[in-house]
């Protein structure tokens, strides 16, 4: 009995939404970038890029749907620009904000995002203007820190029931960067180096993972990842581009409505509490809460 009340007590203190936990470690790594790793990004830059995310969902949610303003997903993406973006104007910031949720809105099939919304607007900036950039230097390749961020990322990716596609991602990726090595005869010390990035954990653990974008089903995740894996390895080694890994996430991302007609599967619905014992709608996730109603006697 006793332990049957302390569960209970426990899951009520604890949010049931992953995203709760994915804005803790996104916002301790960017404490830690800022404090730490000495960031290329101040505090305006980081007020411009959170202030313009949650403006543009409020006017969203409002224009553009039924919702009411749910600030947790904003945030992230808030967040994610944070620690990846950076342009030569506020106005930049502003414009690639704007993109980033306002594809969640705009770019839609089967009521399902299409594109993570962080790795959209960066790749859509990147390609109409070259005063946007991502600097994957900036985390380094420490072991320390890759292991802190991959122990971070994978209690995120855990909540979200997003961990295979994580998994088979660096695993496939991994699998490439070992084999070049071999075919070349490098040491296989390169190949460990690359995989030390932070910027590769940060993308593994927190935007291929996103599971509002992501195949619905197992085997169809599981794909997905090989393709990301492979079309990030020819960007960066056969067209010698950099962002391969964003580049390949933004286009196999197109592939994912055929995955899930193929491969069908359950659709990912975020866990929000009842609140006041009302009846929630949240457009972008199309699920309705409402409060369980017992029959007297």
């Amino acid at each position: 009995m006793g332990t049957r009340i302390f569960s209970t007590r426990r899951a009520a203190w604890l949010p049931t939404d992953p995203r709760y936990y994915q804005i803790a470690v996104l916002f301790s790594l960017l404490i830690y970038g800022v404090g730490w790793l000495s960031f290329d990004v101040g505090a305006r830059a980081i007020a411009i890029l959170l202030g313009t995310v949650l403006t543009t969902q409020f006017l969203c949610a409002r224009f553009l749907s039924t919702s009411a303003f749910d600030p947790l997903s904003p945030v992230i993406s808030g967040l994610s620009l944070c620690l990846l973006l950076r342009a030569n104007s506020a106005a930049l910031l502003i414009v690639t904000a704007t993109i980033t949720i306002a594809s969640k809105f705009l770019l839609k099939w089967n009521g399902k995002h299409v594109f993570n919304p962080t790795n959209f607007g960066i790749v859509a900036m990147i390609a109409v203007s070259g005063n946007i950039w991502v600097s994957p230097a900036q985390w380094g390749s420490k072991l320390h820190f890759a292991f802190l961020m991959a122990c971070l990322g994978g209690m995120v990716i855990h909540r979200a029931m997003r961990s295979d596609v994580s998994l088979a991602f660096i695993f496939a990726y991994a699998a490439i960067l070992f084999g070049r090595a071999l075919w070349l005869g490098d040491p296989s010390t390169i190949p460990l180096k690359q995989l030390q990035s932070g910027a590769l954990l940060l993308f593994t653990f927190f935007m291929i993972s996103d599971p509002k974008t992501t195949p619905d089903s197992r085997p169809g995740r599981i794909l997905f990842a090989l393709l990301v894996a492979t079309g990030a390895a020819y960007v960066q080694f056969v067209l010698y581009r950099t962002n391969g890994l964003l580049w390949s996430l933004a286009l196999c991302s197109m592939l994912t409505p055929f995955i899930d007609y193929f491969s069908p599967g359950t659709k990912y619905r975020w866990q929000s509490a009842n609140i006041g014992g009302k009846g929630e709608v949240h457009e972008e996730t199309s699920v309705v809460f409402r409060p369980v109603v017992r029959p007297v006697g």
